[in-house]
């Protein structure tokens, strides 16, 4: 093999076919001016080919697009015929919240089905199968992401449907009382009787014990009222009936009525009822009526109506009855032959346990003192 010098590094000689030159190196890495002219060339015409196929898709597809949303605006119309339709046959009248509930409902499926439809029309190759595979994972992660939504909206479809009350009704639910405003699919509107209002949500109201109070034609309304014990109770029962059966408002059917509810600390409360329209104006007006009529026929008939006092009774006061269950208006209970025992009094319970004062200094009263009174000016 023949050999040459090689304009290398280091001195030596190396096969001819295997030398290499500084200048073969340097046209070997050169760039090829000529081959990236014509790679730009190549990409730059694809991507105008797929733009101009974009382009000429999107020409060819125009007259799917037309018909789609021709059969979309075809299919809207025909949701609010419908929608109009279920409100005017729905039980009830028209502008009830359940046939406004089921019309909205219809409409937006209607909806639905007229947008799959037109995309169907303006893609061929799409179908609700692939639709519903694509959105089966989503599904079940909306579902979670929505569940409060989805559970009131049921929840007040199901109110809808009952009607356990309605809209005008007065109502209680939880700590809020008030007249419904409006019944939606995901909240109840309530208007409280200070004017403000509140917005809860089907799902608590459905689960939750709700209080209907314009439910009935009627109800019945209550206060208590105590006399003293010392006023005949027959009486008191007659006057406050008779000043119930004369006010305006109060139903005769059911009557209403006087019953002894308590004997309290201070007084014997007499309980009074009575029936009348259950709006919450009419309930207010007649509970003025009745506490101011009642309370003046009773003062009126010298019917005492005390108000609540503790009493602390010393049996060894100087009245000449005090201590004598014969004569005390408190009613202690005398036996049955007649022979109340004497009265008890302080000293004499003193000197009977061996604790007379008989040593304690000149300052402190004596037993003898508290029994007799005060001691003579000149002592």
């Amino acid at each position: 093999m023949p050999q040459q010098p090689a304009d290398t590094l280091f001195q030596g000689t190396v096969p001819v076919d295997t030398a290499l030159t500084l200048e073969d190196i340097v046209d070997d890495t050169a760039p090829d001016t000529t081959t990236i002219a014509d790679d730009l060339a190549t990409s730059t015409t694809e991507a105008m080919d797929t733009v101009q196929g974009f382009i000429d898709g999107f020409y060819a597809a125009l007259p799917r697009v037309a018909v789609g949303v021709v059969v979309f605006l075809f299919i809207w119309v025909i949701a609010k015929v419908v929608r109009n339709i279920v409100h005017r046959v729905t039980p009830g009248p028209t502008d009830s919240s359940i046939g406004i509930v089921l019309g909205r409902l219809t409409y937006a499926a209607l909806l639905v089905l007229g947008i799959l439809i037109a995309l169907v029309v303006v893609f061929p190759t799409f179908t609700i199968g692939s639709l519903l595979g694509a959105l089966g994972l989503g599904g079940v992660a909306l579902g979670f992401a929505f569940q409060d939504i989805f559970q009131n909206l049921l929840a007040g479809i199901l109110i809808l449907l009952r009607e356990p009350f309605r809209t005008g009704d007065e109502i209680t639910s939880g700590e809020y009382t008030g007249t419904v405003e409006s019944i939606e699919t995901r909240a109840t509107f309530i208007r409280t009787y200070d004017g403000r209002r509140v917005i809860i949500p089907n799902s608590q109201i459905y689960s939750d014990p709700v209080q209907v109070i314009t439910a009935y034609q009627m109800v019945r309304s209550q206060y208590d009222i105590g006399i003293g014990y010392g006023d005949d109770i027959e009486q008191a029962k007659r006057i406050a009936l008779e000043t119930l059966q004369s006010i305006d408002g109060i139903k005769s059917e059911p009557a209403p009525d006087v019953i002894t509810w308590d004997l309290a600390g201070s007084s014997v409360n007499l309980r009074v009822r009575w029936w009348s329209n259950p709006t919450r104006s009419n309930v207010v007006a007649l509970r003025d009526k009745v506490l101011r009529q009642v309370s003046r026929a009773l003062l009126a008939q010298g019917i005492d109506l005390p108000f609540p006092t503790q009493q602390i009774l010393f049996h060894d006061q100087t009245e000449a009855t005090d201590g004598d269950r014969t004569q005390q208006r408190e009613g202690w209970p005398v036996p049955a032959d007649g022979q109340a025992p004497p009265p008890a009094r302080i000293a004499m319970t003193i000197r009977a346990s061996g604790s007379a004062l008989e040593d304690d200094p000149p300052s402190t009263p004596r037993a003898s003192e508290l029994d007799d009174g005060p001691p003579p000016a000149d002592a």
